[in-house]
């Protein structure tokens, strides 16, 4: 039996219809796609993150410890700061994508639910006299996130109080006093959608009441059909789907996500190598197609009647009103403008190629 969220039993009432993902049901779907999907475009659209994977990570040598595993930047984080990364293995493929929270007194790892045990497996195999010590803390907390134009205002009028400008994935701790809500509220600045969002983490027991809260105050329910339009739109690429451990970091478009500066961690070398002297065959970019046609994951793309690339992610966009996708193709064809087609089984689509992201709002002057 699929493990549930826990405020399962709110989007059931909602009339969520739901998938199994992973071994655990999340709402797919609130009954409207376009509305969901509009909500967060026009206002600002709430949906529960919860099964996010979370590790903690402690002891006086943590940073230290970290910063010569991963990707990015560990030991130049202070608290109240974070960043995105990835845990790769010696010929710099990705074996996990990761953000890195933070804290006065500890880090946290944010991860897909899936890749918690192979972070565990992974970082720990490393760990030898470093005083460094990591737990699993999935539960310990549940993230929702609400994202829009509007997405400040409604968390500022949920948690009763001011929230200040944030960069991407900085974070500050608000008191959950003011809103009726037991413990303090974590909120993390995030951009998953090509809009201003924020995620915020809570105490299971307060989900309920900061959900009520955070609707009360306009945000419209999201689905995961709705969510991931969305992140396509915005060009951010999901493990598991456009990238896994056969693919090399910087064949992501993922240009946050490592440092050159750094100095020696998995997969350094071959990332300086590639970067300094050479070049990788294939990246993932964006696909355009004339009409409303998705084409399915790991559809063929050719040009010029050769295979030069698949398809990973596609999606019809409501904000620009024709399929996209994102899907990896070999560097001779990458230039925006690019003519392509991609085999379906009904005959090929013709496609275009184009500069991620697909969308970003442009802040207001």
């Amino acid at each position: 039996m699929a493990d549930h969220l826990p405020l399962h039993d709110v989007h059931e009432r909602l009339g969520a219809r739901f998938t199994e993902v992973d071994g655990l049901l999340l709402p797919s779907g609130y009954g409207d796609v376009a509305a969901e999907h509009e909500a967060v475009r026009e206002r600002a659209g709430l949906i529960d993150r919860s099964e996010r994977g979370k590790i903690e990570v402690t002891g006086k040598d943590r940073a230290t410890f970290l910063h010569g595993l991963v990707s990015n930047d560990i030991k130049g984080l202070t608290p109240g700061q974070g960043g995105e990364s990835a845990l790769l293995d010696v010929h710099g493929k990705v074996t996990a994508l990761l953000v890195v929270h933070c804290l006065a007194d500890r880090l946290l790892l944010e991860t897909d639910r899936p890749l918690r045990e192979t972070l565990l497996t992974t970082i720990d195999r490393y760990l030898f006299s470093e005083r460094a010590e990591l737990e699993d803390v999935t539960g310990a907390s549940g993230i929702l996130s609400v994202a829009g134009p509007a997405a400040r205002k409604i968390v500022e009028q949920a948690v009763s109080a001011p929230v200040p400008d944030l960069a991407p994935w900085r974070h500050v701790l608000v008191a959950g006093a003011g809103a009726g809500i037991g413990g303090d509220i974590r909120v993390v600045r995030a951009e998953e959608t090509g809009e201003e969002g924020y995620d915020l983490w809570a105490a299971p027991d307060d989900l309920a009441r900061l959900w009520a809260r955070l609707r009360e105050a306009g945000a419209h329910p999201v689905g995961r059909e709705a969510w991931d339009v969305l992140r396509v739109e915005a060009g951010v690429v999901r493990y598991g789907v456009d990238v896994d451990a056969s693919t090399l970091l910087l064949e992501a478009p993922l240009p946050d996500a490592f440092s050159l500066n750094k100095g020696c961690y998995l997969g350094q070398e071959v990332i300086a190598r590639i970067t300094y002297r050479g070049h990788v065959n294939r990246k993932i970019t964006g696909f355009r197609f004339v009409d409303r046609r998705v084409p399915p994951h790991g559809a063929p793309v050719r040009v010029d009647g050769k295979d030069v690339g698949r398809i990973t992610s596609a999606v019809f966009s409501p904000t620009l009103g024709v399929a996209l996708a994102l899907g990896f193709l070999r560097r001779e064809h990458q230039e925006p403008g690019t003519r392509a087609e991609v085999e379906t089984g009904d005959g090929p689509l013709a496609a275009e190629v184009v500069a991620l992201p697909f969308y970003r709002r442009t802040p207001a002057a």
